[in-house]
Parts: C-alpha cells; sequence; structure tokens
C-alpha cells in the first residue's frame, strides 16, 4: 500500500568536491518501493526481489561483509564503477548522537545524516542534483538492496528512485544525505548550511532545532515481531556485541543477562528468566536503553510471534 508516493519498507552511498554554494534544483520525482520480506533472522540477508530489504539491526550485527555498504566509503569518499556496486548494498540508519545533536540519525560508518528543506515529504521529492548531490552525496542504496535499521521505526524509513536508477532513502518521507565536509564521526559541519540543511532526526525532523522534531508516531500496538537483536550496550552499539533471535514462541538467548538495547520490528516480551518465566516486559518496537525499562542487563528469553 502506498503512502504519500512512498512505500514504507515494512519487509524491506559520491562526494565531489566540497562547496557552499546553493543547492541545483532539478528534481527528483517520487516513486514507489516495493515492500520486501521481514520474516528472516536478523543475522540473515533476506530479499525482496527488486524491492528493498528492511532488516533490524546495525550492518555488524547482521554480519554485512566487510567493505561494502557504508563500510565502503567509511570517509564520505568517492565511489565509482564497482566501488559505487558495493557501497550501494546496503546502507544503515541508526538514531544516535553526533557532537551537539543528540537524537540525530547516522549511518553505518558513524557519519551524520541530513534533510534539506527545499525538498518536500508530501510528496516525498528531493530537490538535490547535479552538483548540489555532489555536495551532499543522497543516501543511495541499490534496488534489492538492504537497509539495516535501529531506533528508525520501519514505519517511517522507504526510498524514492533516481535518475541513475538508485533509490534514495527517506526517513518521514524526507529524502537523507550525508555532507562531503563530514569525515568523520561525530562531524555536524553541515548542520544549518545555508539555514535550509540540518540533521535528520528518526521521524524526519531537524535536530537541534527547536520545535523542529516532526509529530510522533501514533502509539498503536506493532505488530508481533518475528526476529530482534539484542545489543550489549546502550543505544544499539556495536563495541560490546550484539545477539539475534528468530523465529516465534518462546527463545532463550545464547549470552543472557548482558543486553542493554533492542532492536526489533514490532512487538516482543522480554522475559528475565529462561523459557519465558520470571519478570517481564512486553516492548513496542526498538530500545535504545533498556535501563529505561528496568530490564536492562536482564533478558534471559524473549517471546516472538
Amino acid at each position: 500500500m502506498m503512502r504519500n508516493h512512498v512505500t514504507p519498507l515494512i519487509a524491506v552511498l559520491a562526494v565531489g568536491a566540497a562547496t557552499l554554494t546553493a543547492c541545483g534544483s532539478s528534481q527528483v520525482p517520487p516513486g514507489p518501493a516495493r515492500a520486501a520480506d521481514l520474516s528472516g533472522s536478523p543475522a540473515a540477508s533476506p530479499t525482496g526481489g527488486a524491492g528493498v530489504a528492511l532488516l533490524p539491526g546495525t550492518a555488524k550485527s547482521n554480519n554485512a561483509a566487510a567493505g561494502t555498504g557504508d563500510w565502503a566509503t567509511p570517509n564520505g569518499g568517492v565511489a565509482a564503477g564497482d566501488a559505487r556496486e558495493s557501497a550501494e548494498r546496503w546502507v544503515q540508519v541508526t538514531a544516535g548522537k553526533a557532537g551537539k545533536l543528540d537524537p540525530v540519525v547516522v549511518n553505518g560508518a558513524g557519519l551524520t545524516l541530513y534533510r534539506f528543506d527545499k525538498d518536500s515529504n508530501k510528496p516525498p521529492v528531493s530537490n538535490c542534483a547535479d552538483d548540489c548531490a555532489a555536495t551532499w552525496p543522497p543516501v543511495t542504496v541499490a534496488p534489492a538492496g538492504k537497509v539495516f535499521v535501529a531506533g528508525v521505526k520501519a514505519a517511517d524509513v522507504g526510498t524514492i528512485p533516481r535518475p541513475d536508477g538508485s533509490r534514495q532513502v527517506t526517513i518521514g518521507g524526507w529524502p537523507v544525505y550525508r555532507f562531503a565536509k563530514d569525515t568523520k564521526p561525530g562531524d555536524t559541519i553541515g548542520q544549518g548550511v545555508g539555514n535550509t540543511w540540518f540533521g535528520v532526526t528518526a521521524t524526519g525532523g531537524k535536530a537541534g532545532v527547536s520545535g523542529g522534531e516532526q509529530s510522533a508516531p501514533d502509539a498503536s500496538p506493532a505488530p508481533p515481531a518475528t526476529s530482534a537483536v539484542l545489543f550489549d550496550d546502550p543505544d544499539f552499539g556495536d563495541g560490546a556485541g550484539s545477539q539475534g533471535v528468530a523465529g516465534t514462541g518462546c527463545r532463550n538467548l545464547s549470552r543472557p543477562g548482558v543486553s542493554s538495547s533492542v532492536a526489533a520490528p514490532g512487538s516482543l516480551k522480554l522475559w528475565a528468566g529462561p523459557d519465558c518465566t520470571g519478570r517481564s516486559k512486553v516492548i513496542n518496537g526498538d530500545v535504545a536503553d533498556l535501563g529505561a525499562v528496568d530490564f536492562d542487563n536482564a533478558v534471559v528469553s524473549v517471546r516472538l510471534g
């Protein structure tokens, strides 16, 4: 089902010379993204035919190959030919922090992602092409590629086509970009450029701007999750490791009592005892800090489906 000409990925990177000149006005029209299957293991790579697949967790927790996706150009360098094909195999959108922006969405290399006020989210349209796109490279993924998501609701993630055949990722309907002068995690040099470029939040709002956050999506219960990734660190951090579970029914964790955050494409129930016994807590999708729900380092088993 389409919404605003962009399909939420319910199952569902080229930097040139950096300038601060005005961006081009070529429009990239909106178009639908085919839905993909979300039923597989979070550590696997399910595909959706010509569609883009959405997987809970990070690239690392999903065992992405080294030197691919966001890791192919970790400092925002130019990708062309085979390198570009490798770079567009996957992208990651994770709610985190960068510099003074907290929260803001970052990619798999930790680089800040931005939105452009001259774009539109209803319908989703990009107005950054040519020289503009060299300074502000669109976050793109190849058809049949993957988007790894943590801390961003699946319903808020989509794609629109670009003239080169790639698909630009959208959050809350807003096309998202990197900035050429951001070369390392924590850089936010693009924040506020031209008073039109701002870090993007997990719902498509403007990071670091009073009143810039978009309305939160409705709090209706999410569908039951059949997969989840549990991280040892809060904020979906990869540093201390992670573990995935998939299927339906009760699942005991291989490493109990170490999880501090959870990425899941729906609701699930956490248990403090094996075989889904003891104290429990229902969560409705991603939780960046299990301490906030009194379950830090307490998860022993989960119930899926």
